[in-house]
């Protein structure tokens, strides 16, 4: 799998990187054979970028990260994380969404410097990796002032001593992304993780958060470039973020559908290639929670797409 510098971090990633909430039980619960296996086979496939975070199973998915990861050469692959949230006994800031997570412990919003720093160091203690490449500050709009300045602060002195080699942010917003990079100037993110706002369905990020981070050098990781599991399975009703799919975006699925039966293009592999199209964005993030999952992801990236179809999705 051909690798790709990260904007103007000096690293260089896999075209395709692995989320890892999925192993961390997003939804259902996942063996831990099955975690490991998954990476595993991710690593064979030429995958070398990796992101997880403490939230993801309140300690779960780092925890196997490590597993997979730490008897690998350090300097062949890129480890990312996040801060924001602490996971700690009697945490109240609980998510339904994992299965499985250890009992008595769950996660605390926190973006001071103090919990930073602490976050940072937890996650290192429990994947057992000596480094973290990306920090992304996660969701900063839930605290914006202090994950702008606190949080900003603390990863620029963790990237000083050489802790970390990227700030990044972890965001499912294009406009709180601008915001920030408007905000920190120089100071600001190397990169961004964004999910779900540079999609086939939706493209907000055109809008400011693109043409700056072309114009500041900083790359853009896409995420949920299946939105949310809607483009995968429509018919029964509702991915995660949609108590119902609206008809309106089940007519616009219906056309894309059209369109790749048409030029003989798998849907999920018009999804996964649509972001790299844009000079911002280097590489694609995908879940998966088997090593069949990881395969057939990996063979939608490298599927054939005619330039002809690319011309008439523009007009979509």
């Amino acid at each position: 799998m051909r690798s790709v510098e990260l904007g103007r971090t000096e690293l260089r990633v896999s075209k395709l990187g692995l989320g890892l909430a999925s192993i961390g039980g997003m939804f259902a619960a996942v063996p831990e054979s099955q975690a490991i296996a998954t990476i595993d086979r991710a690593w064979e496939l030429g995958v070398r970028l990796f992101d997880t975070a403490p939230v993801y199973g309140y300690g779960v998915s780092e925890q196997r990260a490590g597993l997979a990861l730490r008897g690998r050469p350090r300097n062949h692959f890129v480890l990312s994380t996040k801060v924001g949230r602490l996971i700690e006994p009697g945490g109240p800031d609980l998510q339904p969404i994992w299965a499985e997570p250890p009992a008595g412990v769950g996660p605390r919003l926190d973006y001071s410097y103090g919990a930073v720093i602490r976050s940072f160091e937890a996650s290192l203690e429990r994947m057992g990796i000596d480094r973290i490449d990306i920090l992304h500050i996660h969701d900063p709009d839930l605290d914006f002032a202090t994950a702008s300045t606190d949080a900003l602060r603390a990863l620029n002195e963790l990237r000083g001593r050489g802790a970390i080699r990227a700030i990044s942010l972890g965001v499912n917003h294009a406009d709180v992304a601008a915001r920030f990079l408007r905000e920190t100037g120089t100071a600001g993110p190397d990169c961004i993780l964004l999910a779900g706002r540079y999609t086939l369905l939706d493209r907000s990020a055109t809008d400011e958060l693109l043409p700056l981070c072309s114009k500041l050098g900083v790359a853009v990781l896409a995420a949920g470039v299946f939105q949310g599991g809607v483009l995968a399975d429509t018919a029964q009703g509702a991915p995660h973020g949609y108590a119902r799919v609206p008809a309106d975006l089940l007519t616009r699925i219906d056309r894309l559908r059209e369109l790749c039966r048409r030029y003989d293009v798998p849907l999920l592999a018009a999804a996964i290639q649509f972001p790299l199209a844009h000079p911002a964005v280097p590489a694609v993030v995908v879940g998966a929670r088997s090593p069949q999952e990881i395969s057939e992801v990996a063979g939608w990236l490298e599927h054939a797409i005619p330039e002809a179809f690319w011309a008439e999705l523009s007009t979509y």
